[in-house]
Order: structure tokens, then C-alpha cells, then sequence
């Protein structure tokens, strides 16, 4: 196949009248149109406003999906103790396969070809078969909760442990190497330190895996940890062991000096949610101070009740703009920078090798991305549109591993049943929810 538009290979590579071709699950070539149409005269034409890479949600909660605005205008520790935990704890299989095939759906249709997915405590493995079937590139996991959880969701530590290595032996690696796992505490507040060292060892036993946890999201999860640790808790996680190359923190909100060493020494990736973080009021990451450290920073919706969306244009514009103001800078987080870390940053973080950009030999994760739109017009720095214009909606066209999962124009969801879905979803009785 052969998608023609203005390329955005990269933030620092746009081809006008571009084209990009896909043989198999690869990028084939990358150039002039004009030139590629005559080596491969041959490939199916199919041409957008713009050509892109696919972005990488590098933290969300698909199985929150079906808790979208029930817990709005609340406090992060309120807002999961009252409204989110609860209902994770009442989906069942049903349930939470429905929750993720929802998470997925949104994604697919919005420009999100990877995602670093923090599931649930139960029937974590329902949705890594969603993740399989819709063709979505992921690193999830099964969430550890061994202490101050609510019923349902606390579990013995060698219980959870259990059974995130059997889903380990199950799903990391599958569908060709699309799915990988993550061992995935929920933060430091619910977890044990024989559970956090636990989930290092674990990690650590198999090729590939990684950890990935939320961390110094808000200042009262930060008392909670150095009440019971005395360590701030960068600091604590660096003492059990989840700090490192293959380790990505959501958040990292607050963190002191010491601490943004650790994290830049160690090669931790963090994510940063900022349209979460202001919903939460939690605050505003210090992006530029760990960019400038070579802190990779990727970028993340979160859960669909605490953003409401999964939309990662959204996310983009709102990580440079709240960066801005947060240094009274126009010049931060520029718009390759915030692009770079939607797409290549979010690769790296959640591991994914040949993935973030468009490059010849690299996977075929691309968009197509509709300009035809007032919105889009005129259209003078396609980089500065992707960050400061674009909304998930006007994506047309979702390839993953050169597979087409969505497009528009044939009719929209390949891979997932849009309208079963979404029929379900309205139909179904959320736990916590009154009628």
C-alpha cells in the first residue's frame, strides 16, 4: 500500500506531496510520491491531508472506560477510593473485556497505535485478548494491590504476584510480539515493599518485561508513602528497586532535586498526563526540568474518568500549553517537542524497538489524517497543526503493524465491532453508578 499526503515522518522530517509505503508490517520507503509511484507502480494508492506516525497513549486506564464522568470535580485520593476503585472492583469478565474493547475502540479510531495499559486487579487477561484482537500495539498488565485497598481488590502478595507471572507466560510476546508486558503495582500507597521488591524480581525474570506504576502524582499520596517509609517516594521506589531503563512512572508531579537525579540517572522513563493532572488538581509536572536532564517524557491520557478522554491530540496540545504557562515561556515544549513525545518518546518508554516515526525498515503504525477542514485551513506547518489543531476525529485512516484497523472511508473499525460496542457499553450497569 502506498498513503500519500504531506509526511510527517518525524518531528524534524516533513515531505511535501510524500508518500510512504508498506509492504507487510514494514515501512518499505519513505519519500517524494512522484518518485515511489514509479518503484512501486503496482501498491494500492490511498492519499490523506497528512501521512503520520501513530501515537502512543504511554499511560491510560482502558478498563476505565465504562466510569467516563462519574467521578468528575474530585480530589485524586477521593476520586479513587470513592468512585474508581469501587468499580473495578464490580466488573466482572464481561465486564471488563467490554471496558477494554471500549478503551481500545476510542484509541484506534483517535490515532493511538500503542499504549502502556494499566489494567485492573481481576480479569486482567480479558483484556490483553481485547488488546490482541483489536490490533492495537500494548504493554499492560495485571494491577498489584497487596495493601489499603478496598474489598475485592486487595489480594495476597504471593497470590498477585502468581498471577501476573502466569499472564506473563500467556500474553508477553503474543500476536507476534505486538503485546508485551508490564509488571504493574497501582503506587506505593497500596502496595508492600515485599510486593514492590516482588515485582522487580519478577520483572527481572523474564526477557522484555517492564514495570510500570504511577508515582508522585499528588501531595497526599506522597505523605501517605513517607509516613510509612520515610522517603519521599521517588526515593522509596529507587530503594525497592523501580527505578531503571525498563521502569515508566506516571505522573511525577512532585518530585525534589534528589529525586529528578535519581530518575534522570537511572534512564526511568516518565509519563506525564497533564490534562489529568489539572482535572486532579495534582499539579503541573516539571516537563522542561527532566527534558533538559534527558529524562525521556512521554505522554499519556490517564482514565477516561479523570480526563474524560482518550484522545491524543488533546493530550499534546495541553502538555506544550500547561508547560507555557507553567514557566511564563511561549518557547516550551515546542511543537516538535511535544510531538516527539506522543510518538517516539512513548515508543521508547513503553520499549517498542522501529516504532515512533516513519522510517524505512520501521513497523507500518500510521495515520492518515484528514485536513480537508476549516480548522486546517490554510495550512502553513503541518507540525505545528498535528499539535495545536488536530483532534482525534479528524483521523481517517489507523494502520498498526501494517494491518488497517480503521478507516473511514471503507466503512471505519476493521478489527473491532464499533456499533456491538458501543450498544453495550450505554446498556451496561456500571458498578457504583446509580441508574
Amino acid at each position: 500500500m502506498l498513503l500519500a499526503g504531506t509526511v510527517v515522518a518525524d518531528p524534524d522530517t516533513v515531505v511535501e506531496d510524500g508518500a510512504v509505503v508498506v509492504e507487510g508490517d514494514t515501512i518499505a520507503a519513505v519519500g517524494e510520491e512522484a518518485t515511489l509511484r514509479e518503484r512501486y507502480p503496482d501498491h494500492e494508492r490511498r492519499s490523506f491531508g497528512i501521512v503520520a506516525p501513530g501515537t502512543v497513549g504511554a499511560h491510560v486506564h482502558s478498563v476505565q472506560s465504562l466510569g467516563r464522568g462519574i467521578a468528575d470535580d474530585a480530589a485524586l485520593l477521593d476520586w479513587l477510593n470513592d468512585h474508581v476503585l469501587p468499580m473495578e472492583a464490580g466488573l466482572g469478565p464481561d465486564g471488563m473485556r467490554l471496558a477494554a474493547e471500549l478503551g481500545y475502540l476510542e484509541c484506534i479510531e483517535s490515532g493511538v497505535t500503542t499504549v502502556i495499559d494499566h489494567l485492573s486487579v481481576h480479569h486482567a487477561g480479558e483484556a490483553l485478548e481485547a488488546a490482541i484482537d483489536a490490533g492495537i500495539r500494548a504493554r499492560a498488565g495485571k494491577v498489584l494491590m497487596d495493601t489499603n485497598a478496598p474489598d475485592g481488590l486487595r489480594q495476597d502478595t504471593e497470590r498477585a504476584l502468581a498471577e501476573s507471572e502466569g499472564l506473563i507466560w500467556n500474553y508477553h510476546g503474543a500476536a507476534d510480539g505486538r503485546i508485551r508486558y508490564a509488571v504493574t503495582p497501582r503506587f506505593a500507597v497500596t502496595c508492600t515493599d515485599e510486593c514492590l521488591r516482588g515485582a522487580r524480581e519478577l520483572a527481572d525474570a523474564y526477557d522484555g518485561v517492564r514495570v510500570h506504576t504511577h508515582a508522585s502524582e499528588n501531595t497526599d499520596e506522597i505523605a501517605l508513602v513517607e509516613e510509612r517509609t520515610g522517603r519521599r517516594n521517588i526515593e522509596y521506589l529507587h530503594e525497592v528497586g523501580l527505578t531503571g531503563e525498563d521502569v515508566i512512572l506516571a505522573h511525577c508531579v512532585h518530585t525534589d532535586e534528589a529525586e529528578r537525579e535519581i530518575i534522570a540517572e537511572t534512564g526511568t522513563h516518565v509519563t506525564h498526563c497533564p490534562t489529568s493532572n489539572m482535572k486532579l488538581a495534582s499539579g503541573i509536572a516539571p516537563v522542561e526540568d527532566y527534558l533538559a536532564r534527558g529524562v525521556t517524557v512521554a505522554l499519556g491520557n490517564d482514565g477516561p474518568p479523570c480526563n474524560n478522554t482518550l484522545d491524543p491530540f488533546t493530550e499534546v496540545k495541553q502538555a506544550s500549553l500547561l508547560a507555557k504557562v507553567d514557566g511564563r515561556d511561549p518557547t516550551a515544549v515546542d511543537a516538535a517537542t511535544a510531538l516527539r513525545m506522543a510518538t517516539r518518546n512513548g515508543a521508547k518508554a513503553a520499549g517498542f524497538e522501529r516504532v515512533g516515526a516513519l522510517r524505512e525498515g520501521w513497523k507500518a503504525d500510521v495515520l492518515g489524517i484528514d485536513t480537508d477542514l476549516t480548522r486546517a485551513t490554510p495550512l502553513h506547518d503541518p507540525v505545528s497543526h498535528l499539535v495545536f489543531a488536530a483532534h482525534g476525529d479528524d483521523v481517517a485512516f489507523t494502520m498498526v503493524d501494517g494491518d488497517v484497523l480503521y478507516d473511514e472511508a471503507a466503512g471505519g473499525h476493521r478489527t473491532l465491532d464499533a456499533d456491538r460496542i458501543r450498544r453495550e457499553a450505554n446498556a451496561f450497569d456500571v458498578p457504583g453508578v446509580d441508574a
